[in-house]
């Protein structure tokens, strides 16, 4: 007996140290750089993250050198009017914007995140110094050659923008294992912190920058964004030893692609009585796409266009769902779109100078990010900690919440596009990651392109000499009313995210 006791002892010892043995890994799926399960203690979690927030701010601060102050150097130095202008940097940063979607489709399903941001930042990198060359020729109308130059620069830039911006924050949340309770906690502030890294850069090119390029010149000016993305791309490459990475999983967009033609293709069967899938309570209202995870009889051969798993109609049905609060931040992107264009030449007219120092108009925009790096340390150590207490939430309050609470506040406007992107990464599928984060920079794109036909509907309806906004001087003009015309349609906008987001809970309890 005493040999089976101690042969049972023994055995029992060895399956202890095999379970401590795996917590010493991640269980998430993920690998480190040489493909084998990655080591907790060596890999991820925060010490991975110095160098994603050193890529992300210099990256930020690099896009936002050249969006900041752009429309004064389309006014100033290309003598365009100033909705013409207003329209040119709308249009090229919802560009910026679009182009996500396809490099969240190459991550998802091809490259994975990191090659996708390695890759897309030498590309920037390029883009910047293609523009850094162009602002040379700043000081002449340009020819029709010129304008190609310089045009090709910036949407070089949105085109690499496109490969960091979806993936950069989800690899930074790939760096947390889903699996274990203490790191996917530290999953939320992280996204806090990103977020305030953002800021950092963007309040840097607010402020010094942008009084480089106005009292230094534009050459200087453009070639300072170039070097820091040069050494945002070099930051993340430092990094590469400790980073997690998650193997793509195919792609998302064919998967739902398949939904829909299998659901219109199985239109006609009927679908049993009780067709409870393991999301109908959050996806009820849909339930036509179930028709896309059935069979006719004499179907016996898997054809992935007419027969789907439940997992894949499911992943279609939470993104239709999630589509009506998506569409609420198109119009907070045109209000938010005002900072880069308008407020900037408003600023222009202003009296800007404290004793001989006068303040660059596309500073007053510093504001914004200030909001930012004031609230988060506020917000993720003492807020959350309190409001936890109170919801049980990890996260003190509800994504939705935060997004309501963001929109009623205007002044905490970037915190509200963090929030809505962070909604976006923890609703969304797993496999859907980086694409969902695309969708929600779409809004941006959206209310750039909407912000820049509302511009030139109203530069053609009330004139463009004594309209609401004159080619030259505003003050000549009714640029109040242009605002006020925004806040109608914020105010619209509010009610009805309220209104969608309150379903959504409702339905997903």
């Amino acid at each position: 007996m005493g040999s089976i006791d101690e042969e049972t002892s023994l055995l029992e010892a060895e399956q202890s140290l095999l379970q401590e043995e795996v917590k010493l890994y991640a269980e998430d799926g993920s690998v480190d750089i040489n493909g084998n399960p990655p080591l907790k203690q060596k890999t991820g979690n925060w010490k991975a993250c110095p160098f994603i927030f050193a890529n992300e701010c210099c990256e930020r601060l690099a896009y936002y050198g050249i969006a900041k102050n752009l429309i004064t150097y389309f006014t100033n130095e290309l003598h365009e009017t100033n909705v013409s202008a207003a329209r040119h940097v709308m249009t090229w940063q919802g560009t910026c914007y679009i182009t996500p979607l396809l490099g969240a489709l190459i991550a998802d399903a091809y490259w994975g995140r990191y090659l996708t941001i390695a890759w897309n930042g030498r590309t920037d990198t390029l883009s910047f110094n293609s523009g850094s060359e162009a602002s040379r020729m700043y000081r002449f109308h340009l020819s029709t050659s010129q304008q190609a130059v310089l045009f090709s620069g910036l949407y070089l830039i949105a085109l690499g923008t496109g490969g960091i911006k979806p993936c950069v924050s989800s690899f930074g949340a790939d760096q947390f294992d889903q699996t274990d309770p203490n790191e996917r906690d530290r999953k939320a502030s992280f996204f806090n912190w990103f977020y305030f890294s953002i800021n950092v850069g963007a309040f840097v090119s607010s402020t010094l920058l942008v009084w480089v390029q106005e009292n230094c010149g534009w050459e200087l000016g453009f070639m300072i964004p170039t070097v820091f993305m040069g050494l945002a791309t070099a930051s993340f490459f430092f990094g590469t030893p400790l980073y997690r990475f998650q193997k793509p999983r195919g792609s998302p967009i064919t998967r739902a692609c398949q939904v829909l033609v299998a659901a219109y293709r199985n239109m006609n069967l009927r679908l049993p009585e009780e067709n409870h899938t393991p999301l109908s309570e959050v996806t009820d209202g849909y339930k036509f796409l179930d028709k896309a995870a059935m069979i006719s009889e004499e179907d016996t051969i898997h054809d992935p266009w007419k027969l789907c798993t439940v997992t894949q109609v499911e992943e279609v049905k939470i993104i239709l769902r999630l589509f009506p609060i998506w569409a609420s931040g198109i119009i907070f992107s045109v209000l938010h779109s005002q900072i880069y264009t308008l407020y900037v030449q408003q600023g222009r007219s202003m009296q800007r100078t404290i004793g001989s120092f006068e303040i660059p108009p596309a500073t007053l925009g510093m504001f914004d990010t200030a909001s930012v790096l004031i609230t988060v340390p506020i917000y993720d150590r003492l807020i959350v900690p309190f409001v936890r207490r109170f919801t049980g939430l990890a996260k003190g309050f509800t994504d939705l919440q935060r997004m309501g609470i963001g929109l009623f506040v205007s002044v905490l406007s970037l915190a509200v596009a963090a929030v809505v992107e962070t909604f976006f990464y923890e609703q969304s599928p797993d496999t859907m990651r980086s694409l969902c984060n695309a969708w929600a920079l779409l809004t941006t794109t959206l209310g750039n392109y909407l912000s820049s036909m509302i511009v030139t509907a109203v530069a053609c309806l009330s004139g463009k000499d004594d309209g609401w906004i004159p080619s030259d001087n505003l003050n000549n003009g009714h640029l109040d009313y242009f605002f006020w015309l925004l806040v109608c349609l914020g105010s619209v906008n509010i009610p009805v995210f309220v209104l969608f987001s309150v379903r959504y809970t409702q339905k997903k309890v």
